[in-house]
């Protein structure tokens, strides 16, 4: 019995590593393969530029609504929840894209979901528009006019700027192929 060491250890894994007993992060081989640099030349196109131009006009909207009295008509309620919405998902998308977090995530197909998300943003900004555009006349005497009507300017402006990447996203799936088999099978 001299001979049995006095520390036995049970390990089964390398020293260094852990699991999710001791602590560990169960997503570590997720986050292992994605890496955050940033892509200067997504920064020199055109869809960034237009995603520019949607995150500062998207946050012009929504903050000269949240300015004036928007809850007198019902109507902003909505145009309120799709500009703020928008604008969120439009700001996390376009720092994902910016610093390639997407490339990480292979198993999205990138190219259709941004498509899908530019043409379902347009629509709903298409509504509210036309529900900022129909009770601007509400605040006609007022003071809060002019936010509101700046508002609805805004509003048509960026249902423009996400039709536009829509288009622009449409084309980029069809340059893809729309097929994801077809860039991992050999030719």
């Amino acid at each position: 019995m001299a001979d049995f060491p006095s520390k036995v250890t049970t390990e089964t894994s390398p020293p260094n590593s852990q699991n999710s007993q001791q602590g560990g992060n169960s997503l570590r081989g997720l986050a292992d393969g994605i890496t955050a640099k940033m892509d200067m030349s997504f920064i020199r196109s055109i869809p960034a530029a237009l995603m520019m131009v949607q995150v500062i006009v998207g946050l012009l909207h929504w903050a000269l609504i949240a300015s004036s009295p928007y809850f007198v008509v019902p109507a902003y309620g909505w145009v309120m929840f799709v500009a703020v919405t928008l604008w969120l998902i439009t700001t996390i998308l376009f720092f994902m894209i910016l610093f390639t977090v997407h490339r990480g995530l292979t198993f999205v197909p990138w190219p259709l979901m941004v498509m899908v998300y530019h043409g379902v943003a347009t629509v709903l900004y298409f509504t509210a528009f036309l529900a900022n555009a129909a009770t601007v006349n509400v605040f006609w005497p007022g003071y809060f006019y002019g936010h509101i009507a700046a508002a609805s300017f805004f509003g048509a402006v960026l249902t423009l700027a996400y039709g536009a990447s829509a288009f622009l996203s449409y084309l980029d799936w069809r340059g893809d192929g729309g097929n994801a088999a077809t860039s991992t099978v050999p030719t």
